[in-house]
């Protein structure tokens, strides 16, 4: 019909010129060839190293060979390129839970979930966890993966904690992009004191609902390294019950910290303090997808 979508189309174009009259507009584009890419997070270029990209092929080679091999003696074919459906219908594969094994396994973890990318593990895992009455507590400078997550959850209470900072006195060493990002010294408590205040609630103190703490290992927008101890011994000074949750993003810090790049919470030995890491494999490890390491019962 003629004119139809016109009025949408207005409404566009006057956001998209506020946008730019604001500086916001952003667009795709490419990096130049015979340029140095100083914006990647590809940190350590594996996705361009060809002695990676030739071992990818030849996997990819065998994996055919070994479905033609399949097919002509079993009567079917292995699924290589697409899943065919959820993994909970028909999508999974012995290749998906071999890898989520050797993930667990190589982080220090009881097992590991696979995602399309570490957006959707944070997505999933707090739009799926948090149960009415329980808490999640926040570092206000988290990724927005992490806000979408909470916007899915059913948690009674989000509660945002001033950025890297576990008690008073260390919110005066928030210093750096972090806190010229804030402006000034945050608004929000450190997160002892929002532990402290929250632990007096009878429901949390008799450990009948849950606290999830969501921090970053690395802030890739500002290069601050959570201070994880600090985090770790807050948690359990005010929930000695064990209904607190410590979730580490470390989708900037794999690849960066720890023993061949295994995160933050590897290179301090708190795996068994943290009960969730996020990983993200489109950085540091060159590829695409995501996933979190957890405890079995999950």
């Amino acid at each position: 019909m003629p004119g139809t979508g016109r009025q949408l189309d207005d409404t566009l174009d006057t956001l998209l010129a506020r946008r730019q009259s604001h500086g916001r507009l952003r667009k795709l584009s490419n990096t130049p060839p015979n340029s140095v890419d100083f914006s990647s997070n590809g940190y350590l270029s594996l996705s361009t190293n060809p002695v990676v990209q030739r071992s990818l092929l030849a996997r990819l080679t065998a994996e055919v060979s070994a479905s033609e091999n399949g097919n002509r003696s079993r009567g079917f074919s292995r699924r290589i390129l697409g899943s065919g459906g959820s993994r909970l219908l028909d999508g999974n594969s012995p290749f998906a839970e071999s890898l989520e094994a050797k993930i667990a396994a190589f982080h220090g973890a009881e097992a590991a979930l696979l995602f399309t990318s570490a957006y959707d593990a944070n997505c999933g895992l707090l739009g799926c966890v948090p149960q009415v009455g329980d808490v999640i507590v926040y570092d206000e400078l988290i990724h927005a993966s992490v806000h979408d997550g909470m916007r899915m959850s059913r948690a009674t209470k989000k509660i945002p904690f001033a950025h890297d900072s576990v008690s008073e006195a260390s919110q005066w060493r928030c210093t750096g992009v972090g806190a010229s990002r804030l402006g000034q010294r945050s608004k929000n408590q450190g997160l002892d004191d929002i532990l402290r205040q929250i632990s007096e609630s009878e429901r949390i103190k008799g450990g009948k609902s849950n606290v999830f703490i969501c921090v970053e290992g690395l802030y890739s927008m500002d290069g601050d390294v959570v201070r994880l101890n600090e985090v770790v011994r807050s948690v359990d000074r005010h929930l000695p019950s064990g209904n607190g949750y410590i979730v580490v993003d470390e989708a900037h810090s794999v690849g960066v910290f720890g023993d061949e790049g295994r995160g933050l919470a590897c290179q301090l030995g708190l795996e068994d303090r943290v009960w969730a890491r996020v990983i993200g494999f489109g950085k540091a490890m060159g590829c695409a997808g995501g996933t979190y390491r957890y405890r079995q019962h999950l």
